[in-house]
């Protein structure tokens, strides 16, 4: 699918075309690594489904608290150009030189003088069903997409606008437009954009369940799809996030969800492939049900296969059914009944695993409805020259995952196929990696500098404070009573204006803080919403736009740690809000500006492993013009793919391997450490030096700017199942081996037993390895290739092939290949009592099976390495309970560690297959290479201030600080302790610590904090 042929012309720009979460992660990545970007959406705001969400699994986190700030971040971003109500006509041109016209539809609104304040709607007659809301609600003929949108602009639709669409001469919107922003005579405006290259990420669309006639959607009002629960437990919902019958508006006392409605089903909607998310999605929603409920309820999940394969996924399962009282049924649904009462009650018939028909009686049931491809989507593929695959979705392939059939254009997210969104976030950075490599030569050829207003000096004035008390819908407002909070607020000392917002990080709400600040010369600000770690950085660039120093902003986290925690106690969190508000006022009253500093970056990258995924990442950080040290313990480059020798659609892996390992080892620009190990690891971004143990020339020292960790996982040896003991019990990779050698005596069994989860969702290892169900097809379909007659059982628990390798279950099947099923507490038994054999008891007959095979194939976990906890104290990242790596955020941040300059990918993050390691070692390799091409990182100024005079030397902040960022220098006094301020984290600990008192952390004096205490103990 690509060359290397250069272009003739390459532009330094890009279009990205789709506006959810990866068009605008791709936006963002390819802003900050020097590229000018068009963002194409074709709705009047950008968000896309995320932005339906109310929650995102396994954290449970409001999927608009995490979106929003980027969402913010993009529509400030200056080298970022929102083109909405907009989309893609056509493309000529080649890879760096493309030609794209793109038609700007009419917003009937002049969007540089609307100011967002909603008088049109109120005053517009005509409303028309609300898509956003799934069309569970109606909005105006002048509306905003939602109550976050960016851009928070109002649009007029043309076709349920009364002047408009029936000639009328209404016109009220305008008449009350005090701005004078409606314009009527807008018209639709083409233009051809020059960029370099194209990235398509327009979603999906979820399956619309009408032609399942047996379950009465659209029928009976209390049978909704799984998008349309979640507009219900949204704030901004219908129902403003209580949960109610559509039918009667009452809370309901049992809910059930039907999954696999429009995946997995071949016969009555062609949707072959599974939709990857609706397991845990439907996880997710019976779990915040149960939160968002009036009294008890009960929630039940039908199921054929439980896929919760991702990250954490199967732990959040486990949680569900242990901690929630979540009921799982594996069966298949017959129909769905209305029962006639009162009440409109829902009779389900399903077969259970038995194959007994039961019914069961429920108040609501919510379809899981999978992904499907968006027509417009596809119509879009077709005008840009693009293939598609059988499915609908863009044809790509499992060693190139981003990139599609025409060159220079790249596909990220669902339209790559059905995935969650951490992957989506993945493929959005790697597609734009596969861009900056691509327009490397041309880096910063387009951007501009975004302009920051000079400082306001603060020097001498009294404290004026203003507060803003968010109600995140009901998140916090639900619990909390935030309009006290509010009123309480005002009455403090210092504070000159409060206000409480719907959603405080929302694009307009960001706004009116800059404009409040001028307007009542405020010089501090305080936020009462969620958390700082994913929110500050927002609000503090909200300050700085308005000319205060960002460090003059205190944060109150009001729904952690008051409405989440205490959401049964709406008084006492109420009164602990005003406490920890009143808090954060005491503290903002001594705030002082302090100055960032930005140091100079070492433009050069370690790679820890140099498997696929360290390879991967090496590469793409080097084409962009970085050098790279490329370090690897192992004799040979390779890693575990050394031992994958066919792939389930015919791709050849070890060709593939060859190919990658001489383009490594010839780049100029990398040098790769074979047998060398980190020794150890100093420094932060920007500046790290490591040292390399090497088996052939001793220690050596290396500076980098950034570091990225490859270092894989492995396959368990098992202990179970008689493996190492009889040579007939082997792995699945042992079989690939024998599968792939001509000169193997086993290639050609008459019988194979294949048992899957060994080592996995075990009580030590609660996570699915992800991989082993596919890899179990591709060996079968391969056994099955070579020798139709042997016989071949799968012995399974949930049989996991999501997305489109749920096409090689089905021809798995086709091909004769026997599935059974049994469960973690009758496992099978294998013996060598009458030859090898194995005994599992089949829960659809209900009795003992006994098969006597040649070979029993064991699914063995997959495991982290043994090493980590060692790199993971060098780099000060930590590592989860499983023993991979972990990352900052699980949702939009699954590259990316805590420790600023430190980047993941591969196995070392979590089980995953090939493209998927592909896929994130570019977008570690993106994000590593940001501050390569920046050139310079910006140090915090949270860093200890050291009184030499009352320093003594003792060394003790030297030894505690977990960052390295202490040291002890000689001064004419003697020795004193000094403070690295590019490596510090603010952690506070030397402070705390110093016998001497002599450490002052800035921004959290002792002032300031005893401050903090003595607000919390004494308020009202």
């Amino acid at each position: 699918m690509s060359n290397n042929k250069s272009p003739e012309k390459t532009v330094g720009s890009v279009m990205v075309v789709g506006g959810g979460i990866a068009g605008v992660q791709a936006s963002l990545d390819l802003a900050e690594s020097g590229f000018k970007v068009y963002l194409v959406e074709d709705s009047p705001a950008i968000g896309g489904h995320m932005a339906q969400l109310d929650k995102t699994f396994p954290t449970n986190d409001c999927s608009m608290c995490i979106l929003s700030p980027k969402l913010v971040d993009c529509g400030k971003n200056p080298n970022i150009e929102l083109l909405t109500l907009s989309e893609v006509k056509g493309v000529s041109g080649e890879k760096g030189d493309f030609t794209v016209t793109v038609v700007k539809h009419p917003k009937y609104v002049d969007w540089d003088k609307c100011i967002g304040c909603g008088i049109c709607a109120e005053k517009c007659p005509s409303k028309v069903s609300d898509e956003f809301n799934m069309g569970l609600s109606n909005r105006k003929a002048i509306y905003v997409k939602y109550p976050q949108a960016v851009p928070l602009k109002y649009s007029i639709d043309d076709k349920s606008c009364l002047r408009l669409s029936k000639d009328k001469k209404c016109g009220l919107c305008e008449k009350f437009c005090e701005a004078k922003a409606i314009n009527f005579d807008q018209q639709e405006e083409k233009v051809d954009i020059n960029v370099g290259s194209i990235i398509m990420s327009p979603g999906f669309k979820p399956f619309d369940p009408h032609v399942y006639d047996t379950y009465g959607y659209g029928k009976y009002p209390n049978v909704v799809t799984s998008m349309e629960f979640e507009r219900f437990l949204s704030a901004s919902g219908p129902d403003e996030g209580h949960l109610l019958k559509p039918s009667d508006k009452k809370p309901p006392k049992k809910i059930a969800w039907l999954q696999c409605i429009g995946s997995r089903d071949q016969n009555r909607c062609d949707k072959k492939y599974c939709s990857s998310v609706c397991c845990t999605y439907a996880v997710k929603e019976a779990i915040i049900a149960k939160e968002h409920a009036h009294g008890e309820l009960e929630t039940t999940i039908f199921f054929m296969d439980m896929r919760t394969a991702g990250k954490d996924f199967e732990r959040y399962y486990n949680r569900a059914q242990q901690e929630y009282g979540v009921r799982f049924v594996r069966s298949r649904i017959h129909t769905i009944d209305p029962i006639n009462d009162e009440n409109d009650s829902l009779r389900l018939v399903f077969a259970d695993e038995n194959g007994k028909i039961r019914e069961e009686e429920f108040d609501m049931v919510v379809l899981s409805v999978g992904l499907e491809p968006d027509r417009g989507a596809q119509e879009l593929a077709q005008r840009i020259g693009i293939e598609l695959n059988e499915h609908g979705f863009s044809k790509t392939s499992g060693f190139e995952p981003v990139n599609t059939s025409r060159e220079g254009v790249f596909v990220c997210g669902a339209m790559q196929g059905p995935k969650d969104i951490p992957y989506s976030v993945m493929e959005a950075s790697a597609a734009a990696c596969q861009t900056a490599n691509m327009l490397a030569s041309v880096r910063g050829t387009e951007v501009k500098i975004k302009e920051i207003p000079a400082e306001i000096d603060i020097a001498g004035q009294e404290p004026r404070i203003g507060v803003w008390v968010c109600s995140c819908g009901i998140n916090i407002a639900g619990v909390v009573d935030v309009e006290a909070v509010r009123d309480y607020a005002a009455t403090l000392s210092g504070v000159e204006y409060v206000e409480n917002n719907l959603y405080t990080c929302s694009q307009d709400t960001q706004e009116k803080i800059k404009q409040i600040i001028a307007e009542k010369k405020l010089n501090r600000v305080v936020v009462a919403s969620c958390t700082p770690r994913t929110h500050e950085p927002l609000f503090q660039n909200t300050c700085q736009e308005a000319g205060l120093n960002r460090y003059l902003f205190e944060m109150a986290n009001v729904r952690d740690q008051c409405s989440w925690v205490h959401q049964n106690e709406p008084e006492a969190a109420t009164e602990k809000a005003k406490a920890l508000v009143k808090s954060a006022v005491t503290k903002a009253r001594l705030l002082q500006p302090l100055s960032e500093l930005k140091v100079d970056v070492t433009n050069r990258a370690l790679v820890v492993g140099g498997g696929l995924s360290g390879m991967i990442a090496s590469l793409s950080i080097a084409n962009q013009g970085f050098e790279v040290e490329l370090v690897e313990r192992e004799p040979e480059l390779g890693g575990n793919l050394r031992h994958v020798y066919f792939t389930a659609d015919g791709g050849n892996p070890q060709e593939y391997l060859q190919s990658l390992i001489e383009k490594v080892t010839s780049h100029q620009m990398i040098k790769v450490h074979l047998e060398s190990q980190v020794e150890d690891i100093s420094g932060h971004v920007g500046h790290f030096k490591s040292g390399l143990r090497s088996q052939v020339s001793g220690i050596r020292e290396i500076e980098h700017g950034v570091v990225v960790v490859a270092t894989g996982g492995q396959e368990l040896k098992p202990t179970e199942y008689l493996y190492g003991q009889d040579k007939r019990v082997i792995t699945q990779r042992e079989l690939e081996e024998h599968l792939a050698n001509s000169q193997s005596a086993i290639r050609n069994p008459q019988s194979v037993v294949m048992i899957q989860c060994v080592g996995s969702r075990t009580e030590e290892r609660p996570y699915c390895s992800r991989i082993c169900c596919s890899q179990a097809m591709k060996n079968a379909l391969k056994i099955k290739e070579k020798s139709p007659e042997t016989d071949v059982y799968i012995l399974y628990r949930d049989m996991r092939t999501y997305g489109f390798q749920e096409e090689y279950y089905h021809q798995a099947r086709k091909a004769g290949v026997i599935f059974i099923r049994y469960d973690q507490d009758t496992k099978p038994v294998v013996s060598t009592d009458d030859g090898l054999q194995v005994q599992v008891k089949d829960p659809i007959l209900g009795v003992e099976v006994v098969l006597k095979p040649d070979m029993v194939v064991l699914a063995p976990a997959v495991i982290p390495q043994s090493d980590n906890e060692i790199l993971a104290k060098f780099l000060k990242i930590p590592i989860n309970q499983d023993g991979f790596f972990l990352e900052a955020h699980a949702k939009l941040r699954p590259v990316d560690f805590a420790t600023d300059g430190v980047f993941l990918c591969g196995l070392a993050h979590s089980p995953k297959s090939i493209s998927e390691s592909i896929s994130q070692a570019n977008a570690a390799a993106c994000h590593a290479a940001i501050p390569l091409a920046q050139g310079k990182v910006t140090v915090l100024p949270i860093s200890p201030l050291i009184d030499e005079t009352k320093c003594i030397g003792c060394e003790l902040c030297v030894s505690l600080c977990s960052a390295s960022a202490m040291e002890l220098v000689l001064k004419e006094a003697g020795r004193r302790a000094q403070n690295i301020a590019a490596a510090c984290k603010g952690c506070g600990v030397c402070g705390a610590s110093c016998p001497q008192q002599a450490i002052t952390i800035q921004h959290f004096t002792n002032e300031e904090i005893g401050s903090q205490i003595e607000a919390l103990v004494g308020v009202a």
